[in-house]
């Protein structure tokens, strides 16, 4: 395990210019687990510089070359994984369990995917009298969040590297340290120096001094709707492209044929899904009206099997959120429903009373949500479900699609045709039918201001691709 006091930058670790430091905090104990160089303007210009320097020469670089590369990386994480695994749970609060079977797993499959995708792609071919090239961009800037931070990492670097371009990483300063441990994998596989580079410190400082560089061609960003208007924002004095996977509200529709047994604990898990941190979680069901007290019922008594614990506990679905700041963003968002006339079915602002430390919540029902309430809307991102009820189809249309997001989707019906009408005229760039698993392998991202561009696959290969049409 590398030293957390140090930056990757052009083939080595290397100290900041800045002395100080930024602390990362164990959400389950809220005791100090390392700290990470604060880094300043002039670091992420060292590394922008070293990313430039190296990327005619990655460009021209085979791409049965690149993808080797790609899979030793793999590799490696792979046989990294218990380790990683356990470094997450402490780092980000991810249950044990889960961050074995997704924290580690999905960025290994990104860069295996990575590098199958690009042996396969058609960087040259003949359209009518044209040869389209599809060339790298140069220098792409990943700017990454806490909840899946190897993952959102891998989706980003094995992608952008697969298709030519260097990268500079600069991952969320609440939860960095396992993309401390992606590096020294990356750095271990003996990729030429410059072509990946890692810089950490806060949004403000150093994720903004990479939207601004001219020396940057891409900025990837995965975070807030907020953050992702502040990054366009600066990217745009330049004209560098952006691509951006930001917030969403998923709705999840069970219509009137459905099974409430069914629908009711995979929509929850989904909720509850890596503390309720999940972008695409689906955190609102919108159920038929005559089905309200049964699917409150059923929630209610799901909800039990979801008590947080100890993340390193084997047994424990629920682990503590990954900061004090966001744990009081969602007590505050469950006590603002309630005000807003939002019925508690089970949790609740209150801390569990067996867990005096700890950034813990407990899992929270509320029901009879209407659009007029924030919790409608708003994204909250810990283990609160909303519930709200229709009397029509179309009125079920219009409560799914009401709001500014548009991330992903769900939809329950007991006839698969039906299911898949609905899923065809929801506005989200993910839908599932009847609880059909998810697909790390197709395109993700978003509608409306859940953002723009998509990740993995053939899609998010082209994201870091420029096309030139050559008449000869």
């Amino acid at each position: 395990m590398p030293a957390y006091d140090r930056l990757y930058i052009d083939g080595a670790w290397v100290p900041s210019h800045h002395t100080g430091s930024l602390t990362v905090v164990d959400p389950t104990t809220e005791e100090p687990l390392a700290t990470v160089p604060d880094a300043t303007a002039g670091d992420v210009d060292a590394a922008v510089r070293a990313a430039r320097a190296a990327a005619d020469g990655w460009a021209a670089t085979p791409v049965e070359e690149r993808a080797g590369w790609l899979r030793a990386v793999a590799a490696e994480l792979g046989r990294r994984a218990e380790a990683l695994a356990q470094l997450i749970t402490r780092d980000v609060g991810a249950p044990l369990s889960f961050s074995r079977a997704v924290q580690v797993t999905l960025p290994v499959n990104s860069f295996h995917h990575a590098a199958r995708t690009a042996l396969e792609y058609p960087f040259e071919q003949q359209q009518g009298p044209s040869r389209l090239l599809r060339e790298p961009y140069g220098v792409v800037a990943a700017i990454t969040p806490w909840n899946y931070p190897v993952h959102q990492a891998a989706a980003k670097v094995a992608y952008a590297l697969a298709a030519g371009n260097t990268v500079v990483l600069k991952p969320s300063e609440v939860a960095p340290l396992s993309v401390w441990e992606l590096t020294d994998v990356i750095a271990s596989a003996g990729l030429p120096p410059g072509v990946f580079n890692l810089v950490s410190g806060t949004g403000p400082r150093a994720g903004e001094a990479l939207a601004a560089h001219p020396g940057v061609d891409v900025v990837s960003l995965t975070g807030s709707t907020r953050t992702g208007r502040r990054v366009s924002a600066l990217a745009a004095q330049t004209l560098k492209k952006v691509t951006l996977e930001l917030g969403g509200k998923s709705p999840a529709v069970m219509l009137a044929d459905a099974d409430p047994a069914r629908v009711v604990p995979a929509v929850m898990a989904s909720a509850f899904l890596n503390n309720g941190q999940t972008c695409s979680a689906l955190t609102r069901l919108i159920v038929p009206r005559p089905a309200l007290a049964e699917v409150e019922e059923l929630a209610r008594h799901t909800a039990s099997g979801w008590a947080p614990g100890d993340p390193k506990d084997e047994r424990t679905r629920l682990g503590p959120l990954a900061s004090a700041a966001q744990l009081q963003r969602v007590r505050r968002h469950i006590a603002d429903a309630r005000t807003a006339g939002a019925v508690l079915v089970t949790g609740g602002e209150d801390p569990p009373a067996d867990m005096p430390r700890g950034f813990f919540v407990r899992p929270t029902v509320l029901s009879r949500v209407s659009p007029d309430m924030a919790v409608h809307h708003d994204e909250v991102f810990g283990p609160v479900l909303a519930i709200e009820a229709y009397d029509t189809e179309e009125e079920a249309l219009r409560i799914a699609d009401d709001t500014v997001y548009g991330l992903a989707a769900a939809v329950w019906s007991a006839d698969g045709d039906r299911a898949f009408a609905m899923a065809r005229r929801l506005r989200a760039g993910q839908v599932q039918v009847n609880g059909a698993p998810f697909d790390p392998n197709a395109p993700f991202g978003g509608y409306k201001q859940s953002g723009n561009g998509r990740e993995g696959g053939t899609a998010g290969l082209e994201e870091f691709l420029e096309t030139k049409a050559v008449q000869s």
